[in-house]
């Protein structure tokens, strides 16, 4: 990978001006293979949580992106749902092989270290608990390691489920979700426990999946009806509920939907804002990803700040009212979904900003 001209530094300078930022800080330490970045977006409202994602790029410039947009993300998710914390993400350039595991994440923790408490990691894509543990060694900046809650999966799924409620009862007037058809696009940790909840619920499963043990699973638990990769978007259903990476509502795939909501786990669904209005235009109701996925975060801050595991339950379920209120307010305003939660994102964070002004100009 040539580093130079995989960068297009006026463009990025540009994105990162326009999402708000922030900074952006970089590692190499050639003794473990270590590339990593962490985007720190905002403080405001506390330090900058967010998971860290070890994968490969294909440009630098990717990775740049995607760590940038994610931070946002981050920054916006915790105001909306009230969590006393900053947005920030960071991203691990992952090699082609990592020599030994635990001294590459040793490394990684040390570069925490260094920002003294203005960034905390988690688990996120490419990472484990146990990779958070050998963070720990360096740093007490970590959150979701194995003496902890672990992997925050299972209460962003909780989450998502909630808020597949919440579209149902607005979108199709039903407060069961009995006989709903919903399509998931990937059965990872978040999307398999999605599935037994809706399952359990008397939902219809459809799921795709490259992992024929996961659908596998679905399957035989679940009664899951399997389609392709490719078949997903168009299948007839209720809810179409993206669960995988993300940019999968684009210009390719909005057609082919047959779904009246779209909610799932994936972090940045739309490839681009205008793909939020597209949805609003064709009356099919979006759950603001950073909303519906809140629980992860909501798990990671409890973690981090030992906060009681009821405390996290009872914050988790408080997702179906926080997704509820930003579809009310979407319908009352004919303001698509996605504008709404940025709107109370940025006022919640500007609030904030504009208090500690007026204190300090007092003081």
């Amino acid at each position: 990978m040539n580093i130079e001209s995989s960068i297009n530094n006026d463009a990025l300078l540009s994105y990162a001006k326009q999402l708000g930022f922030g900074d952006l800080h970089f590692k190499l330490d050639n003794s473990t293979g270590l590339f990593a970045m962490i985007a720190i977006h905002s403080t405001k409202l506390g330090p900058a949580l967010g998971g860290c994602r070890c994968l490969e790029y294909t440009t630098i410039s990717d990775a740049i992106r995607d760590a940038l947009r994610l931070a946002q993300g981050m920054s916006y998710k915790a105001a909306v749902i009230g969590l006393p914390l900053g947005g920030g993400k960071s991203v691990l350039l992952k090699p082609k092989a990592i020599q030994n595991r635990s001294a590459y994440f040793e490394k990684f923790g040390e570069f925490i270290e260094e920002l003294g408490g203005r960034y905390i990691t988690a688990v996120d894509s490419g990472t484990n608990p146990e990779d958070m543990d050998a963070i720990a060694h360096k740093t007490r900046y970590v959150s979701s390691t194995t003496t902890g809650y672990g992997d925050p999966s299972p209460f962003t799924a909780d989450g998502v489920f909630s808020s597949i409620q919440a579209a149902v009862k607005i979108k199709l007037n039903r407060n069961s979700l009995d006989g709903i058809k919903v399509a998931i696009q990937g059965v990872g940790h978040v999307g398999i426990r999605l599935a037994k909840l809706l399952f359990d619920a008397g939902a219809k499963v459809i799921v795709t999946d490259s992992n024929p043990q996961a659908i596998a699973k679905c399957v035989n638990e679940y009664q899951a009806t399997v389609v392709g990769l490719n078949e997903i978007y168009g299948v007839d259903c209720d809810v179409f509920s993206p669960c995988a990476l993300g940019a999968i509502i684009n210009d390719k795939t909005i057609p082919q939907l047959k779904a009246r909501i779209v909610v799932g786990s994936a972090n940045n669904q739309l490839a681009e804002p205008r793909h939020g209005d597209a949805l609003h235009n064709l009356n099919i109701l979006y759950g603001p990803d950073y909303v519906v996925n809140a629980g992860g975060l909501v798990c990671a801050c409890a973690d981090f700040y030992k906060t009681p595991l009821e405390q996290v339950r009872k914050q988790v379920a408080s997702i179906y009212g926080t997704t509820l209120s930003i579809f009310e307010r979407s319908a009352a305003e004919n303001v698509p979904t996605h504008t709404i939660a940025d709107i109370i994102a940025e006022e919640k964070i500007n609030s904030v900003s504009t208090k500690k002004l007026t204190t300090d100009k007092v003081a």
